[in-house]
């Protein structure tokens, strides 16, 4: 099974794509789609779609998993990343009712064992499980693959993360 993860984002929006048979994970392939802070918000947006869209043609994943959006401080970025999430969704939905989200706190449990681990516990856990050489860059990126690995450790529950 072929799993894209999405860490949304406006100026930067992860993506990992991993393939698992449910206890094994192979790393396909991660990067982030990027948008320049002084490009008008329509434009952003449409970027957004268009690279999710390009993601989807590519790697042809048989279920989407992305990671809630969780602000405690500052509504208007909170926005602006939601529109970003919104528009990835709408690119996801039409490509597909494999749908999944999953918050920051259970990408952190599934993937460290703990949901209270930081940023570096997070990228270390992905690069082992993932047997690779380095950690994924850029950060949004490996949080993207955590969201895959997340939702291929998931899977059996499946049903109690899927966007209805």
């Amino acid at each position: 099974m072929i799993i894209l993860g999405i860490d949304p984002g406006l100026a930067i929006m992860g993506y990992g794509v991993i393939e698992t048979d449910g206890s094994r994970h192979r790393l396909v392939q991660y990067g982030a789609l990027t948008t320049e802070a002084k490009t008008p918000m329509p434009s952003r947006l449409l970027s957004i779609h268009t690279g999710v869209e390009q993601l989807l043609a590519i790697y042809k994943p048989d279920q989407i998993a992305l990671e809630e959006l969780f602000f405690a401080k500052n509504v208007t970025t909170g926005i602006a990343v939601g529109e970003a999430r919104g528009a990835a969704l709408v690119a996801a939905a039409r490509y597909t009712q494999e749908l999944y989200e999953y918050t920051p706190m259970q990408v952190k449990q599934a993937v460290t064992g703990t949901g209270r681990a930081d940023k570096t516990q997070v990228q270390a856990m992905v690069r082992a499980i993932l047997g690779m050489r380095e950690i994924p860059k850029p950060d949004d990126a490996a949080d993207a693959l955590a969201v895959a690995i997340t939702h291929a450790h998931s899977m059996r529950a499946g049903a109690l993360f899927k966007i209805v």
